[in-house]
């Protein structure tokens, strides 16, 4: 199991960054393996596999890279409906040089960090805005799978 700590500032994060509201996760617990954190529902269950030794379970919501925490994309597309900041609504043509591997200018007050990327509404994943410029966070077969879901 995670600790209080991670757990206070992991959603605390969300919070801050996306406007996700920590309380969206009171009914889920947190798993610590390395620099990664596994999301998944409390149930009465757990105490019955208290003896196990468990290498992963639930879904993969947070990763360490490097000094800072990233969420990952199915987290990010599970929630991210709920997101009241830092979402980023593409265009077509934002969304096509993103699948290209291009960055896309964003003008934008929001400070350097994740955001969310959306398209019609549609929550696709991650992104990075560094200095009024998004890099796409998305694995490269997700990109595969939005770009067949388009023609340009």
């Amino acid at each position: 199991m995670s600790g209080e700590g991670d757990r206070d500032y992991l959603f605390r994060y969300l919070e801050k960054r996306f406007g996700i509201p920590q309380s969206l996760f009171d009914d889920y617990l947190l798993f610590r393996k390395g620099k990664n954190w596994w999301l998944f529902r409390r149930t009465p269950l757990i105490a019955k596999t208290a003896q196990l030794k468990v290498w992963r379970v639930g879904l993969k919501a947070f990763q360490g890279v490097g000094r800072f925490i990233k969420p990952t994309t199915r987290m990010i597309q599970l929630f991210g409906h709920t997101a009241k900041k830092a979402l980023i609504p593409l265009t077509e043509t934002d969304l096509e040089h993103l699948i290209k591997g291009e960055q896309i200018r964003v003008k934008s007050e929001l400070s350097n960090g994740y955001v969310i990327l959306s398209f019609k509404k549609e929550i696709l994943g991650l992104g990075l805005f560094i200095d009024g410029r998004v890099i796409s966070q998305m694995p490269k077969k997700d990109m595969r799978l939005v770009s067949r879901g388009f023609s340009f």
